[in-house]
């Protein structure tokens, strides 16, 4: 990958959320609606608008709420970041405004890339984006000479068979500009869950160990196999995305599934239907019945945040306490306990041992004793344990040493690879487009009041109050060819499912595009969505499908 592609992935804040806000002179957000769906950080970004007149570029095919806020909204057509990017990129390069210092002194690969940015010249970018020439050569005024300039995006970037290319140019932009390393820069996703980076540092990827550490390396695997005291193989192992058609195929046999619902969350529900009715044993875990839990045949009662002690580690790679604050109710338990137990009756039940290591078995008696054995055997971690959490240290990752007060921003006169290397990153299509079939194009994602599949949100009378039911927003011009008015209803076909559900007539989308979420089951999204996967991250394409919607 680019520059941002460390040792400790690019999935995490190079820069603090603070640092953003009280440093940037300009924020760059694409493929993010902050304010629904990041609340705090989308309050504390507005505030810096207001506070110290940060110039906002925000860029998005709908016209969501932190618009309100921007110095420039750009409407690029859904699927076509790319271009936009190397659009920009390109009028950077014509003005002379590119960082050449940081170019030369700490990358390498500009002349490919720059071969390859020189193909995306303003008005071909126009045409394929749909943004005008004079927004193009605007935002890329303020994206290059505000300095410092930070980049923050969502699912709206990687949520396409291109998010990992996406991503890339991105990190092309922040390395042209020299914008990385710095107070106020950086590359900024914000991740969609609250543990989900948490949950990638410690190993919950198919490819890597603990830590970001490679399954395909000979001394990391060695390593993990002397701590644990068993043998372990050298291949990676698939993505959920992978595992439930597989299952489907009858190549997995069993699923242990632990707080997810993918017959909500996943592409093309019916097929996940049909593969969870395929798989021959299904273990679900969860605090909640959800959609799935009728596909399960044994259900294990986890505990909410506030029924356990642990740390979660947030979107800008800061690792913080949650402390149990009630018991948990009835034969519940928290999360790990039951994983231990599971692990030390499949060991018994098969007969089998591990060889004597530091850190062998199951044996746990508290969540410091596994944070302690995360952070020996994972050195972006090596430093932080409970009791200095407890003290109230605020400790990023990396922190390689107990002493270390932590890293708030990555890449601090040099890339963990030395020198960040530039991409040369070409537009590819979406994988599915409209036609004459499906003349449509449909984008999926949240709403302010739910959270995901809607298993605790819809619980919530509330919410439910001021959201009581899925919404597809479509443009006044296609309500008016539709035959629609505010109070119809809509049926939305695509090649693999049909919803219905309540139109709002709203100019937050274009012309030619709706937009669902997937928090409602009876209306869900994800009854259309395509399982088309980025060939690298196997991350579906959620954001773009091709329907056909009529009125009811």
């Amino acid at each position: 990958m680019a520059g941002l592609a460390t040792s400790f992935g690019s999935g995490a804040m190079s820069n603090s959320m603070d640092d953003v806000v009280e440093n940037a002179s300009a924020i760059f957000i694409i493929g993010s609606n902050t304010t629904e769906q990041h609340p705090v950080f989308g309050a504390m970004i507005r505030q810096a608008v207001l506070r110290r007149g940060v110039k906002l570029v925000v860029a998005d095919p709908r016209r969501i709420d932190i618009t309100e806020f921007a110095t420039l909204h750009l409407r690029q057509r859904p699927g076509t970041d790319i271009p936009l990017l190397n659009g920009l990129m390109y009028i950077i390069l014509e003005k002379g405004w590119e960082d050449r210092e940081f170019i030369d002194n700490r990358t390498e690969g500009f002349e490919e890339f720059k071969a390859t940015i020189e193909q995306y010249p303003p008005d071909k970018v126009s045409q394929i984006t749909g943004v005008p020439v004079e927004k193009l050569y605007q935002a890329a005024e303020i994206l290059a000479c505000e300095k410092p300039m930070a980049v923050c995006w969502a699912m709206g970037i990687t949520q396409h068979i291109v998010g990992v290319r996406n991503v890339m140019d991105l990190a092309n932009l922040q390395m042209l500009t020299g914008n990385m390393g710095i107070p106020g820069g950086g590359v900024n996703p914000l991740r969609g869950q609250n543990n989900v980076q948490g949950a990638c540092d410690m190993g919950g990827l198919p490819n890597v160990y603990p830590g970001y550490q490679n399954v395909t390396s000979a001394e990391a695997r060695q390593k993990f196999e002397a701590a644990w005291g068993v043998s372990l193989p050298d291949q990676v192992g698939m993505t959920v995305t992978e595992m439930i058609p597989a299952a489907g195929e009858g190549k997995v046999k069993a699923l242990y599934i632990l707080g997810e619902d993918p017959v909500t969350s996943d592409p093309d529900s019916a097929h996940i239907r049909h593969c969870l009715d395929t798989c021959e044993f299904i273990v679900l875990q969860e605090i909640f019945p959800s959609e799935t839990s009728a596909f399960a045949d044994v259900l294990l009662p986890g505990v909410s945040f506030a029924e356990k002690t642990g740390t979660f580690t947030n979107t800008e790679r800061r690792v913080q306490m949650v402390r149990q604050a009630i018991d948990p109710i009835g034969e519940a338990r928290p999360d790990w306990q039951i994983t231990a137990g599971l692990a030390r009756r499949i060991l018994a039940a098969g007969g089998r041992t591990v060889q004597p290591a530091p850190y062998a078995g199951w044996d746990y008696s508290s969540t410091a004793e596994i944070l302690a054995e995360a952070a020996a055997l994972t050195p972006s971690y090596a430093g932080i344990s409970h009791a200095r959490l407890e003290r109230g240290e605020r400790l990023q990752w990396p922190v390689p040493s107990p002493d270390h007060p932590g890293t708030p921003i990555l890449h601090v006169g040099k890339f963990t690879r030395g020198k960040g290397r530039f991409m040369p990153i070409d537009h590819i299509p979406p994988a599915e487009m409209p036609d004459d079939e499906f003349p449509m194009l449909l984008s999926t994602g949240r709403v302010l009041y739910h959270w995901h599949g809607g298993t605790m949100t819809r619980r919530a009378q509330g919410l439910l109050e001021v959201y009581s039911q899925a919404l597809v927003e479509i443009n006044p011009m296609d309500a008016e060819h539709l035959g629609l008015n505010g109070n119809k209803r809509v049926r939305i076909r695509s090649r693999r499912g049909v919803i219905e559900a309540q139109a709002w007539v709203t100019d937050r989308v274009p012309p030619g595009m709706v937009f669902s979420n997937f928090h409602f089951p009876e209306s869900s999204a994800n009854e259309l969505t395509i399982a088309a996967l980025d060939p690298v991250a196997k991350i579906p394409e959620y954001k773009i499908c091709a329907v056909k919607v009529e009125a009811v």
